[in-house]
């Protein structure tokens, strides 16, 4: 019961890229660079091992921002003329690359990386990908002239990474959507359909993680407008119970999602969001079983897996560390307060 991950992303060590921004700079260049990355996911592959999680991730330690990580690899992406852009419904402005031609992969886009991890674990493996809605929510489309039509030209690439990655090794690929909390409509009329697309012939889990975003002041100053109830999922959620995917990531903790939401996804794992991301306080082991007993009520236990909110990649790295720590010990005395109960 309960088995433990984190949703993706972790701190870069100061040593390889600036600390607490989405798009850091890097501090290296060429072969230095390469190294110093896998220095640094062979660092978090220690620390996640130590704190004891089940589902060992990279850290996303290779990759500058989860979406442009992803779009360096791909052919009709012009990243030497990036503009400025509302993305997430106009929720901040960030500099992106524009879309000015078809898009295919260039070749590999996470070979090194998860072939790294997966050399250097002997646990489960969970690779992140971008989901294709939030690609196209965080490009400047010069080409295609419809979300749609380019959401499923990623989901294309997508799933050529992900069925490559599964011949890697990998156990479990993730694909991030938290364009799926924004856009409910184009989720519900072609969005579940792309990540279906970008999943398609894959014999591992597929999951699904869909957030509130990252703990970064733009998207806290959100949720405050979001009221008292936060019932986006409600509105997805129905289309993902009736899809694939296996796996489905939500934010609990410090939320104010209705945890019956949860009963809507019925017939799937459920990664619950036991950590706050948005907060630098530890949460102690009882809040965390707490979180985890509160969807008990709706996910059945051997359905649960308890996770972080979101990524980590903004956050001290030592406060991150904390928050795995406190994650894995809170299951654990879920874990045993279940085997104690009566049968």
């Amino acid at each position: 019961m309960f088995t433990t991950a984190v949703a993706g992303s972790l701190p870069k060590p100061a040593w390889l890229a600036e600390t607490h921004k989405l798009w850091p700079r890097w501090r290296e260049e060429g072969a230095a660079l390469q190294q110093a990355k896998l220095d640094a996911t062979l660092v978090w592959i220690k620390a996640q091992e130590d704190a004891g999680l089940d589902v060992i991730g990279d850290g996303e330690q290779s990759r500058q921002h989860f979406v442009h990580g992803f779009l360096e690899q791909v052919d009709g992406i012009d990243f030497e003329h990036k503009v400025e852009m509302g993305i997430r419904a106009d929720r901040y402005k960030a500099m992106v690359p524009q879309v000015v031609a078809a898009v295919r992969l260039k070749g590999r886009v996470h070979q090194a990386e998860a072939r790294f991890l997966r050399a250097h674990t002997t646990r489960k493996i969970k690779f992140t990908l971008p989901g294709p809605m939030t690609i196209v929510d965080t490009v400047a489309d010069r080409f295609y002239g419809n979300r749609e039509k380019l959401a499923l030209a990623f989901a294309e690439l997508l799933n050529q990474e992900a069925k490559a990655l599964q011949a890697d090794g990998v156990d479990v690929i993730q694909f991030d959507e938290p364009a799926f909390n924004v856009y409910p409509e184009e989720v519900n009329t072609w969005g579940v359909r792309a990540l279906e697309r970008a999943a398609q012939g894959l014999a591992c889990k597929t999951a699904v993680h869909i957030c509130y975003g990252y703990g970064i002041q733009a998207n806290i100053d959100w949720k405050k407008s979001l009221g008292d109830q936060w019932r986006q999922y409600e509105q997805v959620f129905p289309a993902l119970a009736r899809s694939r995917i296996d796996q489905v990531s939500l934010e609990c903790l410090h939320s104010h999602v209705p945890p019956d939401l949860m009963a809507l996804l019925k017939g799937k794992e459920v990664m619950v969001g036991v950590i706050d991301v948005a907060s630098d306080e530890i949460e102690t082991p009882e809040t965390v079983a707490q979180t985890i007993e509160t969807a008990l009520r709706f996910v059945p236990a051997n359905r649960l897996i308890a996770c972080t909110n979101c990524g980590m990649a903004p956050m001290d790295r030592d406060v991150a560390l904390a928050k795995i720590e406190a994650l894995v010990k809170g299951a654990a005395l879920a874990r045993a307060r279940q085997a104690a109960r009566p049968a």
